[in-house]
């Protein structure tokens, strides 16, 4: 039996599924979202939910919910601890409780489809590749076998999904990417695809992005920068896309302190490095990272580095000093700077 056939006669045993995004859902998660519960419309499902913990603050994440008007709830524990016997959890584009997600650990999970790198999964039904490009790839490959016919708002979900995570079809692109772009393509409003793609930018990006700019410490092809305090967390990953496109530049890493924590974004071309367990290794004692061999993202508490000052800029100071020699050392770079 096929996968999409064996999740459709589970999701045919329930009355409710409860669809959890990793925290700070993008796109590939939010499409995922959306296609798992028009298939568990189309066996049956009444109550659907998709929730979510963290923000939605990148403009394309934001245009995304907006535009495609995302039905969507804020997780609380008690949606997960106290389901009936006929209620479903699952996770999309993620895949364990308590990684990169607020689901206690240990909790017990009916559905996993993802496509990042994890260790340690347990669910009733799980579809992890990968190989694959995006989680929704994936999905639409559910879709199509399912004779679920996608009207133009779910298909635009799903093609702009896979454009982003794949970077137009550049970074991690398999067939299955191509074969399920040329089927959305058919039914999605390339209107709207395309105010999707170019949403409008905050006033505060640009000053994070021209931070990180100004403040750029390069080794060898490696490149590390920092933002300082913004408010504007996804600024940190489209800093690293543009930083990573210098000259000379394989991996660029950028980090900054967005509220109480301090997070981490990377990239890299680089094939002798693998970045996701780069930062992993770097970081792995004082807070959680990783991801992809050339895209990956941590977060660390605030709270070991706000003991030592009540300072702003001198906190500021003892963050950058740490990280800076933290991923200098992990990645095993000379002194050899220039700035």
């Amino acid at each position: 039996m096929s996968k999409a056939a064996q999740l459709r006669d589970l999701l045919g045993e329930a009355s409710e599924l409860n669809i959890v995004c990793h925290n700070n859902p993008d796109p590939d998660c939010l499409a995922s979202a959306l296609a798992l519960g028009r298939i568990a419309a189309a066996a049956g499902i009444d109550e659907r939910h998709i929730l979510y913990s963290g923000d939605i603050s990148h403009q394309q994440n934001r245009a995304f919910v907006n535009l495609l008007d995302v039905d969507l709830q804020e997780f609380e524990t008690a949606s997960v601890r106290d389901r009936s016997a006929g209620s479903l959890l699952a996770f999309v584009d993620h895949s364990v409780p308590g990684a990169n997600n607020r689901v206690p650990e240990g909790t017990p999970v009916d559905v996993v489809i993802d496509h990042h790198p994890a260790e340690g999964i347990d669910a009733r039904f799980v579809d992890h590749r990968e190989d694959i490009g995006a989680t929704a790839t994936i999905l639409t490959e559910y879709v199509r076998e399912l004779g679920i016919e996608p009207d133009d708002s779910l298909a635009t979900a799903l093609l702009f999904a896979i454009r982003r995570e794949t970077l137009e079809f550049l970074r991690g692109t398999t067939s299955a990417e191509y074969e399920a772009g040329a089927f959305l393509h058919e039914h999605a409003d390339s209107d709207l695809l395309r105010q999707l793609s170019s949403p409008s930018v905050t006033g505060a990006t640009v000053d994070a992005i021209a931070t990180a700019i100004s403040n750029r410490l390069t080794r060898a092809s490696v490149l590390i920068s920092n933002v300082g305090r913004t408010s504007e967390r996804d600024a940190l990953p489209q800093a690293a896309d543009y930083l990573s496109t210098l000259e000379g530049v394989e991996t660029a890493i950028v980090f900054g302190i967005v509220d109480g924590s301090i997070h981490l974004s990377g990239r890299s071309t680089d094939p002798r490095v693998n970045i996701g367990d780069a930062l992993d290794s770097a970081f792995e004692d004082v807070g959680s990272a990783g991801g992809h061999q050339d895209m990956a993202g941590g977060e660390i508490p605030l709270g070991i580095f706000a003991d030592f000052t009540t300072d702003d800029t001198q906190l500021l100071d003892i963050v950058e000093e740490v990280i800076t020699n933290r991923l200098v050392a992990e990645l095993n770079l000379s002194d050899e700077s220039s700035g």
